[in-house]
């Protein structure tokens, strides 16, 4: 019983510290990223087993967390709060090519992020040719240009 405490407690903790750490950490990881992945399972291994290193202990465990995940996604489904609240939600970084200074700074997204996937997605150029960016749920920032001037002859 101890065991599916334990992993329920580290399940919980680090969906936490996912949540506050931002999405951008998920788009993009760095090696500062990585290395700290790397600490961080070894610190959960030892959190999650406790002395218990056995096969038995570890099905437990692993059960448990999949079972974990599998229960908070249907009720994710059931409850548009719940999955808000752990999902976070879309975040407009720029509106009609006008800058959401604050929504920026929040999202820990730089300008250089936004040109990115810009220069990736539409070959954009410069910020007055976006006319909406968005931090999505997953990290992805989605680009949506603004129109380019119609010619006389289109028209």
């Amino acid at each position: 019983m101890e065991t599916v405490i334990r992993g329920i407690a580290v399940y919980v903790i680090l969906l936490a510290a996912m949540r506050l750490s931002g999405r951008r950490t998920l788009a993009q990881i760095t090696s500062f990223d990585f290395v700290l992945l790397l600490i961080i399972a070894e610190t959960t291994q030892q959190a999650l087993l406790g002395d218990d290193f056995s096969i038995t202990n570890a099905v437990v465990l692993m059960v448990t967390l999949f079972g974990l995940d599998i229960a908070l996604s249907h009720v994710k489904l059931w409850s548009p709060r719940v999955n808000r609240l752990l999902d976070g939600a879309p975040t407009v970084l720029i509106s009609l090519g006008k800058l959401d200074e604050e929504a920026i700074r929040r999202s820990r997204v730089g300008l250089d992020d936004i040109l990115e996937a810009a220069r990736a997605e539409h070959e954009v150029e410069r910020l007055d040719q976006i006319k909406f960016a968005v931090l999505e749920i997953g990290g992805a920032i989605s680009i949506i240009p603004k129109e380019p001037p119609k010619r006389p002859d289109e028209e």
